[in-house]
Parts: C-alpha cells; structure tokens; sequence
C-alpha cells in the first residue's frame, strides 16, 4: 500500500477497508468473465505506463474493474458518479490496493463536483466515464485538461446523449467508446440488470408489496423493458407511456396497457421513470396522483421527476425511512419520492447483479484497450464497440457457464454467400 495513494485520496473512513475488501471479493468470484480479462492484461500489459480516471458507480463491482484496469499496467484514480451510489468500504479497501480514489458517500454538490475534478487534475492519459460528467466538465470547465487525454469509454445511455451532443456540435476532442451501445450492454444489462435492480432498490427500501399494484414504466427503451418485464413477473399491472411510436408498439405487443403519462397517473402505485431525459414526471402528474404513489428514477440523473414542481406542490417535506422522503399536499395527499430522485437501484440497493456487470465491464476493459492500440488513428467522435470485442464477451459468458454453440459447416457458409443456389 503506497503511502501516496493514502496521503493523495480522499476518501471518508480508512478504517472501513476490511469491509470493502469483503464485498471487492465477492463480486470477484461472481465476475468469470472479467476476471479472464484480467488474466490477459496482467500477461499484455495494455496500459503499463499510463494513467486511467474512472467515474463510475463506486461500489464493489467498479471496483474490481479498477483493479482489472491496475493489473493491466495503469496508474488508477478513481471517483463517484453519482454522490448516492458510492460506498465508503469500497473506497477504503480501493486505497489499500493502491488505486487513488476521490469519493465519499453523500458530499453536497460542491464537494461532489470538486472530488471529479481533483481525478481529472492527475491528467490521465484515458477515461471510462458513467453520465457524461468527466467528459461535460472537461469541454465545458476544464479543456486544458484534454491535453493527455487520448480517448475512452461511457457506460450509460444518458453519457451517449451528451456525447452525440458535442460530436454533433463538432466540440467533442477525443474518441470515446459507447459502451452502452453494444449488443452485450443493452441487451443484458439494461434490460435485466435495470430490471432485477430496479426492484431491489424500491423493495429494499419500501417495504412494500408489488403483486396486484399498478407500476407505471416511463419509457420503453431496453431498460424500460427490463422493468416492465420484472414488474410483471413480480404480480404488478403494468402501464407504459412513450414517445416513441415504434416502441409504444412494442410495448403493447408485449402485452402491457399504453397511454399517456396524465392519464397514466391517475392510475400508478409505483412510477419508474427511465428516459434519461428530464421532467417526464411533472406538476400535471402529481396534481392527478393517488395518496400514497411512490416516485422512483432508474434512468440517471436526478432530474426525470421534477422535485421542483414537486416542492413547490407539498406544504411539508420529511424523510419517512432511509432512501423515502414524504410531500404532503394541501389536499392530504403524501407522495413518496426514493433515493432523492436518483437512480433508484443504485442510492438504495447495490445495483446490478454482480453477472451482470461482468460483461458489461467486460466490454468496459476491451473498449478501453482498443481505444488504448487506435486512438492515433481515431477521429473525436463517438465509436461503436467492435462487434469482435461483443462476440468475444458473449463467448466468454458462455464458456463461463459450459454452454456450447454450433457452428456452420463449410457447405453452409458457402450457401450463406452465395446468390446463385
């Protein structure tokens, strides 16, 4: 343990590292596929001599990415991307392991921007962002720092949105890899990680029941679907509003009752905003709500429900339990909102399944590495995940779990290219 990573983190409890290290171990034994992935980076050594900031959901299973990204040669600084979702253990184990990290539970927004910024002033030489927030305060505070930034990685829909934003703009000054487009990330993570979390966070923290309620899903994008496919499963009756034509298709011939949010309002027991976009949940909603409705966001930011408008509505606000903050209306009415607005699986639950973050990091490790061997030839845009890297992560998964696939015969892929038959 280096006395500089100690003396240079800022962290809240280093005593709180044994248990830290506890959970980093068991989502070691949980990740096969990221742990082969580490045992090629500690024999290649991608990234010997370079520096890696990541901004993630600081929580055991970005911690053992960490230590990946460590094993293949990287100095790591690590920070929060969300100020709800970072565990203190977490970061104090990370500290022993030599990874520098700026990250505690809970700062006030000033700290919080201030410990993102204190993992950019190490000038890294590449990123791995969740949210666009390394990357908006980069462009938009920090552009000197670009200077040694050679290129990355984003995880999230919503950190896809920001950077199709500068690219589009023709600001954006470095490659980053979407992460969150790949085949593996949207189609398990989003779907059933978001799914599975999503629940955890709201059951774990209100105790209540989710059979023969009404759950509104807002949104039918792949993590709309894995809630309203987990909502289902658990008993609920499920309602979903959209904006998307195509996808409010879908959702009906899914089996589920589409219509628009105000309508949908009236109905809701539970609202599952997952848009990643803002004030999908507003004043006209909550003036038509039932007593007792309960708010949660799983998308990212704290901005899908409006807790202005939501203010603005309540003669008293007080937290209720832990994560459940109560506005009480003029009328009488008490609507519950989690987790402050944010990501509901996240500030009030451990996020996704430890499985399911193994080939999303995964994918993470690789598109970094392939950032790390191209970004000389690399245009500042926004860059799919090569789809030999997504089939080699699939692959992966399933030889974790003994399953064997067919292949074609010779005949049969010459079919495949023919058009003469």
């Amino acid at each position: 343990m280096s006395t500089d990573v100690i003396k240079n983190s800022i962290v809240a409890d280093m005593n709180l590292a044994p248990e830290g290290h506890l959970k980093i171990d068991w989502v070691e034994a949980h990740m096969p596929v990221l742990n082969r992935v580490r045992k090629e980076f500690e024999a290649d050594l991608p990234f010997k001599g370079l520096k890696v900031t990541i901004c993630l959901h600081l929580e055991a299973k970005t911690a053992y990415l960490a230590k990946v990204i460590q094993a293949g040669g990287a100095e790591v600084t690590i920070t929060g991307s969300n100020p709800l979702s970072t565990q203190d253990d977490v970061c104090a184990a990370l500290v022993e392991d030599g990874i520098t990290v700026f990250a505690k539970y809970n700062p006030d927004p000033v700290e919080y921007k201030n410990l993102i910024l204190k993992s950019l002033e190490t000038k890294p030489d590449f990123i791995i962002d969740d949210g666009g927030d390394l990357v908006t305060i980069l462009h938009s505070e920090r552009p000197d720092l670009l200077e040694t930034i050679r290129g990355g990685a984003e995880e999230t829909t919503t950190g896809i949105i920001k950077l199709k934003a500068l690219e589009k703009q023709k600001v954006l000054n470095l490659p980053m890899v979407a992460v969150n487009d790949a085949y593996c990330k949207h189609l398990f993570d989003n779907r059933y990680g978001t799914g599975q979390s999503a629940f955890d966070g709201i059951i774990r923290t209100t105790n209540l029941v989710v059979a023969g309620s009404t759950v509104v899903v807002v949104g039918y994008g792949w993590c709309g679907k894995g809630v309203a496919m987990r909502a289902k499963g658990l008993g609920a009756n499920v309602i979903v509003t959209e904006v998307d034509a195509i996808k409010a298709v879908e959702a009906h011939m899914d089996g589920f009752r589409v219509m628009p949010m105000v309508e949908a309002a009236k109905l809701g027991d539970f609202f599952i905003t997952v848009t990643g976009n803002k004030a999908v949940i507003t004043g006209e909603h909550f003036d038509v709500m039932k007593d007792g409705a309960v708010l949660a966001n799983a998308g990212h930011f704290d901005v899908e429900v409006s807790i202005p408008e939501l203010k603005k509505r309540s003669t008293s606000v007080r937290t209720v339990r832990k994560n459940i903050e109560e506005y009480q209306f003029a009328d009488g009415r008490k609507m519950y909102l989690l987790a402050e607005g944010r990501l509901v699986n996240l500030a009030a639950a451990d996020g996704h399944p430890a499985e399911i973050m193994d080939t999303t990091f995964a994918l993470q490790a690789l598109g970094l590495r392939y950032v790390r061997e191209n970004y000389e030839t690399l245009e500042p845009a926004v860059i799919n995940v090569p789809y030999e890297i997504d089939e080699k992560v699939a692959r992966y998964k399933l030889e974790s779990l003994n399953i064997e696939l067919d292949t074609l015969t010779d005949e049969q892929v010459q079919y495949l290219d023919s058009w003469n038959v």
